[in-house]
């Protein structure tokens, strides 16, 4: 039989969990579509390398847009690949595997249909859905099963999720599509408009991971930023600094930490009480941004932490599930009300 899967499906990264092996797939959710053939030349990383480097005729997409299916074909194709790829092994004429995938909390029904009918059109026996934030406080280990009070926020690609769990259910969440493709773009934004150089995604990205920070540093940092001048189309690099990129962010990073201090309001007094003892938890690769934590414990007064291996706690808190399916059952969302696929 096929091995049981976890997918994390992100709208910048998928990760691959397989029951019993743990996590074997870390990959760019890029696909490059041939357009005169239909053909997919290359998923992951290969096809990140194409992305703003390729023929007019091949295009490198990403077919998730703010953590949800934008292009359904290319989807269940990256799909496709990457339980292949997990279950190498698999033999001719053996049921596929039973599937959970994560998606963000408050998707339409529509949007669920589409995950959960695309992971079956990609050879998946039976297939499962869980929240994000349910998945990455699972997979940092917070008791969401017990009767106190669990704060996680999980910045990934496309959304920021704040959610407050109790009792193996969220009590409240709230989904912004502001997360770190938006924080990419600002930094776009603000090369052009102060330095009047036009920089790429990838440009913009390893910026944010070098000096990129959300609250001043200690160290002054600045890294070389390369470019075309827009005035005289040339190339050309400009030293840019990490109090530049903060302020580039800056209005983004504002709204994230507003929707957390809104779920603090938010939330019931006995369970507040128990987050003041348990802190805030940060997953997902926002997680990363340089003193974000101290940022948000400044703005609500509770102690942030940043779960360990942030990047990684969705698709380990969906893998933990699939390893205990039986017990963790009522974690995952109902399925059996969306439209079986015509």
């Amino acid at each position: 039989m096929g091995s049981d899967i976890a997918i994390d499906l992100g709208t910048a990264n998928s990760l691959v969990y397989v029951r019993g092996k743990g996590i074997v797939i870390q990959e760019p959710s890029v696909v490059a579509v041939n357009q005169k053939t239909g053909s997919i030349l290359a998923v992951g990383k290969e096809a990140k390398k194409m992305v703003g480097r390729t023929p007019s005729h091949i295009v490198a997409t990403r077919p998730l847009v703010k953590g949800v299916i934008s292009d359904f074909e290319v989807t269940e194709q990256m799909l496709r690949y990457f339980i292949e790829k997990a279950n190498k092994r698999s033999f001719f004429l053996t049921p596929g595997p039973r599937v959970i995938v994560g998606i963000p909390f408050g998707v339409t029904e529509v949007e669920k249909r589409a995950a959960r009918d695309a992971a079956m059109g990609a050879g998946a026996r039976e297939a499962y859905l869980i929240e994000e934030p349910m998945a990455a406080a699972i997979g940092a280990r917070l008791p969401v099963q017990d009767a106190g009070g669990n704060f996680i926020v999980d910045i990934g690609g496309g959304t920021a999720e704040v959610a407050i769990i109790s009792l193996g259910g969220i009590v409240f969440a709230k989904s912004l599509r502001i997360a770190g493709d938006r924080l990419n773009e600002d930094i776009i934004h603000y090369a052009q408009e102060k330095y009047k150089l036009l920089i790429g995604d990838r440009t913009a990205e390893s910026v944010k991971i070098g000096i990129g920070s959300a609250f001043p540093q200690k160290e002054k940092m600045q890294m070389p930023l390369r470019g075309r001048n827009l005035v005289t189309g040339l190339p050309e690099e400009i030293m840019i600094s990490d109090e530049d990129v903060r302020k580039a962010m800056e209005k983004s990073i504002r709204q994230i930490v507003g929707e957390v201090k809104i779920a603090v309001e938010e939330t019931p007094p006995e369970l507040l009480a128990d987050i003041m003892s348990t802190g805030i938890w940060l997953s997902g690769g926002g997680a990363l941004l340089r003193g974000l934590d101290t940022l948000i414990t400044k703005e609500t007064r509770i102690p942030t932490h940043i779960v360990e291996d942030p990047l990684t706690a969705v698709v380990r808190g969906a893998g933990m599930v699939l390893e205990n399916l039986d017990e963790l059952r009522d974690v995952l969302v109902e399925t059996d009300d969306l439209e079986p696929p015509r």
